[in-house]
């Protein structure tokens, strides 16, 4: 079994990242974490992130508290969630970021 972990960074300052972990078991994708992190005030924050725990691939919206909006996402083919979840972070993290930190000041 292959593991691979990188980030990847998303703003030019650097305080934006996409954190990816790959296992794969020969040749095939048998497990993906995608994760958006933020620094906001020195500390980074998980915001969102893709993963196939709990049995099935999904998309948790993660609060400052904490907490988890699960939403399911229905993509078998696990090279293809992870191309799926890499491309909505990258084309909305700004906007994800956002309400994470309105919740923030709403806390």
């Amino acid at each position: 079994m292959g593991e691979k972990e990188f980030t990847k960074k998303l703003s030019l300052e650097g305080d934006d990242r996409l954190r990816i972990k790959i296992i794969t078991q020969k040749g095939f994708v048998k497990d993906v974490v995608i994760q958006y992190e933020s620094k906001i005030k020195d500390k980074w924050y998980p915001i969102v992130r893709y993963d196939c725990s709990h049995g099935f691939f999904h998309r948790d919206i993660l609060s400052p508290k904490g907490e988890k909006i699960k939403n399911p996402i229905p993509i078998q083919n696990l090279e293809d969630a992870l191309t799926y979840a890499e491309q909505d972070i990258k084309d909305r993290w700004e906007w994800y970021k956002e309400k994470f930190i309105r919740r923030m000041k709403n806390d």
